[in-house]
């Protein structure tokens, strides 16, 4: 699975004061109509146990140079938070630099193997035009028709 390609993005919750977030690839859209969005988290993270008891996440979707950020996040030695510039959007920690948001109220986790799988409802979205941040082959990288700008 490490050569398919996946959105890179920040997975976000606020429990009493204190950011919670980590880097995620596994997100993709679900349904329109609903506006329904997935995004799969280790049983064992301290984020997907505190959107549990919140109930809600944000997912800031990251742009190409924003490849350190996505690093950032996914470390475990440090503060994420004091690395990065942030605030709160709709009760949300939200990345200002990166250039998709969505605030998500939490409809349903799902059952897969060492993950669960989070299945939010969207209550509120945000997006620029901005070249895409992929994972793919254990490397970050953009989308082949930006890769040339």
């Amino acid at each position: 699975m490490s050569g398919v390609c996946g959105p890179v993005t920040v997975v976000t919750t606020v429990e009493n004061e204190t950011p919670f977030g980590m880097t995620v690839s596994a997100f993709a859209s679900l349904s329109l109509d609903p506006p329904l969005v997935t995004v799969a988290i280790d049983r064992r993270s301290t984020l997907l146990a505190a959107i549990q008891r919140v109930g809600r996440f944000g997912i800031n979707v990251l742009a190409h140079e924003q490849a350190a950020t996505a690093t950032t996040f996914a470390r475990r030695d440090i503060d994420r938070f004091t690395e990065v510039a942030w605030e709160l959007d709709q009760g949300l920690p939200r990345l200002p630099d990166a250039p998709g948001w969505l605030a998500c109220d939490l409809d349903r986790a799902v059952e897969g193997g060492d993950h669960l799988l989070l299945i939010g409802t969207v209550a509120s979205a945000d997006s620029r035009m901005a070249p895409p941040l992929v994972y793919g082959h254990r490397t970050f990288g953009t989308h082949s028709a930006y890769a040339a700008q």
